[in-house]
């Protein structure tokens, strides 16, 4: 990674492409993804135990369960992507990266860009994939399974970007975990009412395209937008 962020004592950008920057964050945050399974698997475990914890507790009604596992299921992978969120930028502010990122001739959105790509890789991605097994303990039928899965699939990609906003906002903070829920909840209740809208809406017998295109809308404004703000964040933080 210090070959595509190094900046030559002249200024000169490295010699490599636009974009090469940013697939050697993802690239490089991956592997560390890969070296701490333990955080990975704590964030999966999380997750199901959590969606699992309901149905023991609200009984075996299957009209109950099929009503409350939407929500349940929604929330749960919203505070999963949580746990890791806290440490995005903190452990490069730690060890100097980030000042190497801020000083790199790449774009700073870009390169944000790839850690919030590697961030849902580890964590959004595995959700949504685990998700159709936590459905079963819900009795949804495999079309309502199908439309969880995609929602996750529309939707963390959402929760990895804004949660990109708050950790640059407080890197480097005390606290900064209870800070970052704060700051990051709210913003995420539109992608959670339209995640867990979807599922609804199939069970109801509605069409769900209208909540898949708010969904879509979400992602595309939020990859617009929160590497860019991200980026003035960490410049603002590190200052």
């Amino acid at each position: 990674m210090s070959a595509a962020l190094a900046v030559t004592a002249e200024g000169a950008a490295p010699a490599i492409g636009l974009l090469d920057g940013m697939r050697c964050v993802f690239a490089r945050d991956l592997r560390i993804a890969l070296r701490r399974r333990a955080d990975t698997l704590a964030a999966l475990v999380f997750f199901v135990m959590v969606a699992s914890l309901f149905p023991l507790a609200a009984g075996a009604d299957p009209k109950l369960l099929r009503a409350i596992a939407p929500g349940v299921v929604w929330v749960a992978a919203l505070l999963a992507s949580m746990l890791s969120l806290a440490r995005l930028f903190s452990d490069d502010w730690q060890d100097g990266t980030l000042e190497q990122m801020l000083l790199s001739a790449h774009p700073l959105g870009l390169l944000v860009l790839g850690k919030i790509a590697a961030h849902w890789v580890s964590s959004g991605l595995l959700l949504a994939l685990v998700s159709p097994l936590v459905a079963l303990q819900f009795d949804l039928s495999a079309p309502a399974t199908v439309v969880l899965f995609l929602s996750l699939l529309l939707g963390t990609p959402v929760l990895s970007l804004i949660g990109a906003i708050g950790a640059a906002l407080t890197v480097g903070l005390r606290g900064a975990g209870v800070l970052l829920s704060l700051l990051v909840l709210p913003l995420c209740i539109p992608v959670l009412v339209f995640g867990a809208g979807s599922v609804e809406a199939h069970n109801a017998g509605l069409g769900v395209g209208g909540h898949f295109s708010l969904l879509g809308a979400l992602l595309v404004l939020a990859l617009v937008a929160a590497p860019l703000v991200a980026g003035a964040a960490l410049r603002i933080s590190v200052e």
